[in-house]
């Protein structure tokens, strides 16, 4: 199978057989609709309020970017005073662990109680969940620059920020994109948490916990089914982003 052709009907595949399973479960199992609707009643619930699902979805969407693009920028200059000091490295580490490692589901109501109700308290949440993995993975990419790169840099009298921006940069871009592509699912995830907490009538998040509230199962599905196709838009968006600036890595 050419290559680019099985890069689109495999996925379509894959999904194709998960929605056809899901169906099959729906029908040979006597669930209630209630409780686990089959994909015709969550295509239909769609269909019912399109231009709201849609809406909220872009709602949630603008939280993502917002706070992903937050923790890449605080991310990178971590990463460089971490990785360009020792001292620094070892003062702030645990720190960085301590920080992850605080249940998110936890801090949400504290966020919104500091910042009140609002935009604020869901991008900081956002910003908290995929921060520590965007630091990581750049550390480690800036730490890992091939030692003979380095010496080539020195033998040919490189300036410092020379070397930098051609040798160690272009080095660490593969490790970094991993922790990007980590971070961005794990965006959406803190996206939908600040919204089941923060009060505001907006977002899948808001969706899914009114609709489930209502008993509306369904329309929660749907909202689920959008964060999801949401999830694997920017995934794979960041995927190309990464073919386009660092072709040689794929290969």
């Amino acid at each position: 199978m050419n290559g680019k052709l099985g890069a689109v009907l495999l996925p379509a595949l894959g999904v194709t057989l998960a929605v056809g399973l899901w169906w099959l479960a729906t029908v040979v199992f006597p669930v209630n609709p209630a409780l686990v609707p089959g994909p015709g009643a969550v295509l239909g619930a769609f269909r019912e309020l399109p231009s709201y699902l849609l809406a909220q979805a872009w709602h949630t969407l603008v939280e993502v970017l917002e706070g992903f693009a937050a923790a890449v920028v605080a991310g990178a200059f971590i990463a460089l005073a971490l990785t360009g000091s020792r001292v620094v490295e070892r003062m702030a580490f645990p720190l960085l662990l301590a920080l992850n490692s605080v249940p998110k589901v936890a801090v949400a109501p504290l966020l919104v109680l500091w910042f009140g109700f609002g935009q604020l308290p869901k991008l900081i949440m956002v910003f908290l969940v995929c921060f520590f993995p965007v630091v990581i993975s750049m550390v480690s990419g800036l730490a890992a620059t091939p030692p003979e790169f380095t010496e080539l840099a020195r033998s040919l009298e490189a300036p410092a920020w020379q070397a930098f921006l051609k040798v160690r940069v272009p080095s660490a871009l593969p490790q970094v994109f991993v922790g990007l592509k980590v971070g961005m699912t794990l965006a959406v995830i803190g996206a939908v948490i600040s919204e089941f907490q923060a009060g505001t009538v907006a977002g899948l998040g808001f969706v899914i916990a009114v609709s489930t509230g209502q008993t509306e199962t369904a329309q929660t599905f749907a909202a689920v089914v959008l964060l999801a196709l949401l999830s694997i838009a920017l995934y794979y968006g960041l995927v190309a982003v990464e073919r386009i600036m660092i072709p040689w890595a794929r290969s």
